[in-house]
């Protein structure tokens, strides 16, 4: 008789449906990661899942208003450990066409909130270890804002041997103006300023090849 129960309640429980017990829901945790934001008007690094939701936020210390934090959508190509001087215990390298820049730590915590960089993204140490193990080469890596910088802030002004996000606008606004005609890389160079004097001196601006208030306004980049 004895058995028979034991077989009958063995029986009972293979036959259970899946849902008799419910799962515990994941903490966040327990997500993976999938994304990076960085919101340059809050100086946070926001790590995301598939989903859009917040798993993390970090802060971060962007570039300054000369050498500002490419704006876009890049993705990480290379990770590095104690990569050099001055970038900290981590380097998480992304893929920006007119330059090396990354998300890396820092000997300067007390520059972390500021915009105080050359371009790169500044984490405390502590934070990029933290972060370094979440990224895998390939994430996308988001940098929110408009390519001409923040909006309490006029743009640059842009010559020679300036390079970012502002000069590949540039460029391409003159390639369609029939003034540019060499590679839109970000680059400014002695081509850009060639077309850019063109273009001065057809809309009779002053003809010094930098792109200042008057030029962003008549180029159409700027109301």
């Amino acid at each position: 008789m004895r058995w028979g129960i034991v077989i009958l309640v063995l029986s009972f429980c293979l036959q259970a449906p899946a849902y008799a017990v419910p799962a515990k829901p994941r903490a966040d945790t327990d997500r993976t990661a999938a994304t990076l934001q960085i919101n340059p008007l809050k100086n946070e690094l926001w790590v995301m899942d598939s989903a859009g939701n917040r798993l993390k936020k970090y802060p971060i210390s962007l570039g300054k208003p000369r050498t500002p934090t490419p704006t876009g959508d890049y993705v990480v190509v290379n990770k590095h450990k104690n990569w050099g001087s001055g970038f900290g215990t981590r380097w998480i390298g992304l893929n920006v066409p007119w330059g090396t820049y990354g998300i890396h730590g820092t000997n300067r915590p007390d520059s972390i909130g500021h915009d105080a960089s050359h371009g790169c993204v500044r984490m405390l140490n502590r934070h990029v270890e933290e972060l370094y193990e979440y990224v895998e080469v390939g994430m996308k890596v988001s940098i929110l804002g408009h390519v001409l910088g923040e909006p309490h802030r006029d743009p640059r002004r842009l010559a020679m041997g300036d390079i970012g996000g502002e000069v590949l606008l540039l460029q391409n606004r003159l390639r369609a103006g029939n003034y540019y005609g060499g590679v839109c890389n970000g680059r400014f160079n002695a081509l850009t300023e060639y077309a850019m004097k063109k273009y001065e001196r057809e809309h009779d601006l002053p003809i010094d090849g930098v792109v200042s208030m008057h030029d962003y306004v008549s180029l159409g980049l700027l109301e």
